[in-house]
Order: structure tokens, then C-alpha cells, then sequence
């Protein structure tokens, strides 16, 4: 993280995010992230930690996809829920999705497990923890990120109407409390992990869902082809 007063992220995040940032617990949580880049690898790389935000401007959000954990293998972080940079090998889970996208809209499963081009169209990859330490995962949890981001995630319940939250796992549905369904569609499934796929996560069509939606709201819906 930018150890400026002010973080590097999206100028509509900022306002909203701005009490988060100001608060005792961010200021502790940065001091913990200085500390624990002292004697570990930490991942994603410091300008990255915010990459979801930055791509997904807060006001043109429209899709939320909420993942757990930073990968913490070296290369594969890179601040986007579910995502690896090109020329990284593409993750169980990430397989999966691309399964599952395949038998619900007909998608060309690519080389590569960059997801960028989602989260230029409005689709927030957001983690729940946004840092890790190399090779152990949650390692960063219950230090501060999830308060930052269960504040993300209410802080885009209020501030829009007929989003689309896609929550996979207990983990994420867990965060249901914090959205108003009055208001948004939630969809619900397992994790897309191999430990659960094929429990329902398999066969839940949430791509296409999510576009029937969108468009039935009229708005654009999302090219899932990468």
C-alpha cells in the first residue's frame, strides 16, 4: 500500500472509502502491512492492492463477484478476485468458471486467466482480504481488509440500484447482510473451487442470469468473452 496520506484509487472509491481510510483500524492495518513487508513477500504488489477499484470505477459498476483470498503463489495476484495475469497457469477455480461459462453462453475458453476486461465493463472483482503473504494463505485475514471491504460492498448496495451480486461459497454468501435485495439481484452457489463445483456451482448459469437482468433493466449487458 502507498504509504501517502492519500491511497492511490479511483477518485468515486475515495469518497466513498474516505471514512475507512481515516479511521484507527486502516491505520493500524497499514502499520501491520509495513511490518509484514519487512520479513515476507507480500502480495499483490503494492500498486495493485487497489487494481479492483481502479478498473471498476465506483459509479459504473454494475456486477460484483466476490472472492476470499489474494492467490499467493508468486506472479499469479495482481488485485483482481478470481484473475491472473497473462502467461500464468490457470487456477482450479478459474477453470471452473470458465466451465461453466462455456455450457451457459457458449464461451471460448482462452489461453490465459486475465479478467481485466470484466472489470473494465463494470464487474467488480473484489476480495474480501486484499493483501497475503507468499505462500500462506489468509495469512492477512482479520486484520482490517474485511471491514474496508464489507464497506465496499454496502457502500455499492446504496449507492446504486439493479446490480448484480454474485456470491459463490458460504464465504461470500455471507455478505448477503450487507446488500439490499430490494434492490439488486443476488444470485447464490458454491464455491467454483474443484472441492465444490460440481455441487451446484456447475449448472447455476449466473452469466446468463446476470445478463437477463442487466438487460431487462436497461442496461448493457456484460461480453464475458476474453
Amino acid at each position: 500500500m502507498e504509504e501517502s496520506k492519500q491511497p492511490k484509487i479511483e477518485s468515486g472509491w475515495f469518497d466513498v472509502l474516505k471514512p475507512q481510510f481515516e479511521s484507527p483500524y486502516f491505520a493500524a492495518l497499514k502499520q501491520f502491512l509495513l511490518e509484514e513487508k519487512k520479513q515476507y513477500p507480500v502480495f499483490p504488489p503494492g500498486p495493485y492492492i487497489f487494481q479492483a477499484f481502479n478498473l471498476t470505477p465506483f459509479r459504473q459498476v454494475k456486477v460484483v463477484i466476490l472472492g476470499q483470498d489474494p492467490y499467493h503463489g508468486p506472479g499469479q495476484a495482481h488485485g483482481l478476485s478470481f484473475s491472473v495475469p497473462p502467461g500464468i497457469e490457470i487456477p482450479p477455480s478459474l477453470r471452473n468458471i470458465y466451465k461453466e461459462l462455456q455450457a451457459d453462453t457458449g464461451f471460448r475458453v482462452p489461453a490465459h486467466g486475465n479478467l481485466e476486461k470484466w472489470a473494465t465493463q463494470g464487474v467488480l472483482l473484489l476480495n474480501a482480504t486484499l493483501t497475503v503473504r507468499m505462500g500462506q494463505p489468509t495469512t492477512h485475514k482479520d486484520k482490517g481488509w474485511e471491514r474496508f471491504t464489507d464497506a465496499a460492498i454496502k457502500a455499492v448496495s446504496e449507492g446504486h440500484t439493479q446490480l448484480v451480486f454474485m456470491l459463490w461459497g458460504n464465504f461470500a454468501a455471507a455478505k448477503e447482510s450487507l446488500i439490499d435485495n430490494s434492490k439488486h439481484l443476488i444470485l447464490k452457489a458454491p464455491h467454483p473451487s474443484p472441492l465444490s463445483a460440481s455441487r451446484g456451482f456447475l449448472g447455476c448459469r449466473h452469466f446468463s442470469k446476470t445478463n437477463d437482468y442487466l438487460i431487462s433493466k436497461g442496461k448493457t449487458p456484460i461480453d464475458w468473452q476474453i
